[in-house]
């Protein structure tokens, strides 16, 4: 699905009290209302630095971007806007949006670590349909955090996972869009 459809199916499962996926615990529905209002936010405010802006114009390889996520994913919420407007930038860039839970084997195909982490973006070439590129779960600073609690404390626990979130707010998407240029390269 388009970006737009996406967030109209997030402001439509808020609305239901529903999540994306089978699991519907309350945990996730929750996620998912306090992932659409991130989105909200970062839809209006998100901005790609004018450093950025031109790399990413230049580029002129027809692909598409297809982003595996669900709505109850903080990454994905902190992370998609910015992929949104770095593709949005690019007529040559055709982002589609996939639920990771009904696409599977295009999952597998992809994991993290033997995980299926989320927000994954693929980068097919739209005229041979080979895979270029990839990126996610998380911009490079993100995961390095990430691996440097687990490698110290074995398990993301909640203030860790809240911790995460301040880091992804006061970088205001800059790591994830440059990771997101070097795609480009």
């Amino acid at each position: 699905m388009t970006y737009p459809k996406y967030r109209a199916l997030m402001e439509t499962l808020v609305a239901q009290g529903k999540s994306t996926g089978d699991d519907q615990s309350e945990e996730r529905v929750d996620f998912t209302f306090l992932n659409n209002k991130r989105m909200q936010r970062l839809d209006k405010k998100a901005v790609v630095h004018d450093e950025f802006v031109e790399k990413i114009k230049k580029y002129d390889r027809p692909v598409e971007w297809i982003v595996l996520t669900e709505s109850w994913c903080g990454d994905a919420a902190q992370i998609l806007p910015y992929i949104n407007k770095v593709a949005d930038l690019n007529e040559h860039i055709d982002l589609k949006i996939a639920l990771r839970d009904e696409h599977l084997e295009l999952m597998d195909q992809h994991l993290t670590n033997g995980g299926r982490a989320i927000p994954k973006l693929i980068m097919v070439d739209k005229e041979t349909k080979e895979v270029l590129n990839t990126f996610g779960p998380r911009p490079n600073e993100a995961t390095k955090l990430v691996e440097d609690y687990k490698n110290t404390y074995g398990v993301l626990t909640p203030e860790f996972k809240k911790d995460l979130q301040l880091w992804y707010t006061k970088d205001k998407g800059q790591n994830a869009v440059n990771d997101l240029v070097s795609l480009l390269a």
